[in-house]
């Protein structure tokens, strides 16, 4: 983990996110309490370039196969509020829609390994986005193996044709830092994705931030400001030339 996230440093990151992954497939697993970044570094490592130390959010995921697995969601456990970030990763339309719909997370993870068992619909789609949740599509899988980048392709053009390239987030789930590419790689792959140019930037960073702002403020339970600077008036107005001020005075 130490090595993947100082790799996310030099490539030319200032947060990431460490992923507790649960598949109720496989065996009965219970939410720990997250990894507190003071375990892997005393203090943590400066963002190269800047003066800002590397933000380590935590992230939940949940592999859901079966609606009674979204019951862990709509608990009250006091481990998953301790959490950043909560995504779920379900397995069939149902559940698909479930997570657009009604489940109270922030990320809805697509599968991009192997050919998706449904098709996409408008309905969910357009109401997760009304809900500020974002979809996340995997790129490490697509530079790992051929048969897999054809689907991650193919599913990710499918999303698109039915959210119009909103609300996507791009991300790796690299386990080994070769695995890791920087974010102008990233938003490039992400037009063959079908992004635009903008929507491709946007995926590795503007749509981050709000994810994790989503996340602020479902753990709050109230809402997050987010301030942007703005130029005064006075900036503005020595922009205009003289000719222009003179005529609109008279």
């Amino acid at each position: 983990k130490k090595f993947v996230l100082l790799r996310h440093i030099f490539v030319g990151y200032s947060a990431v996110a460490l992923n507790h992954i649960i598949d109720f497939k496989e065996k009965k697993q219970e939410i720990a309490k997250p990894v507190s970044p003071s375990e892997l570094f005393p203090s943590l490592p400066i963002v190269q370039g800047t003066s800002k130390r590397l933000k380590v959010l935590t992230r939940l995921t949940l592999v859901v196969s079966d609606p009674s697995h979204c019951n862990l969601l709509r608990s009250t456990s006091t481990n998953i509020r301790l959490y950043d970030i909560i995504a779920v990763f379900p397995k069939t339309e149902k559940l698909f829609h479930i997570a657009c719909t009604t489940l109270d997370v922030d990320l809805v993870c697509i599968n991009v390994t192997e050919k998706l068992p449904f098709y996409f619909r408008r309905p969910p789609v357009n109401m997760a986005i009304d809900r500020g949740i974002y979809f996340e599509l995997l790129y490490t899988p697509a530079i790992k193996d051929s048969t897999m980048r054809r689907y991650t392709i193919s599913n990710a053009i499918s999303l698109m044709q039915i959210c119009k390239g909103k609300n996507i987030v791009i991300s790796s789930a690299a386990e080994r830092p070769l695995e890791l590419r920087g974010p102008y790689d990233v938003a490039n792959l992400g037009l063959l994705f079908g992004l635009s140019e903008g929507e491709a930037k946007a995926a590795v960073s503007t749509n981050c931030r709000a994810t994790m702002l989503h996340g602020e403020t479902r753990k709050s339970a109230c809402g997050v400001v987010y301030t942007v600077k703005k130029l005064h008036k006075i900036e503005e107005e020595e922009t205009v030339p003289a000719c222009k001020k003179a005529k609109t005075q008279a």
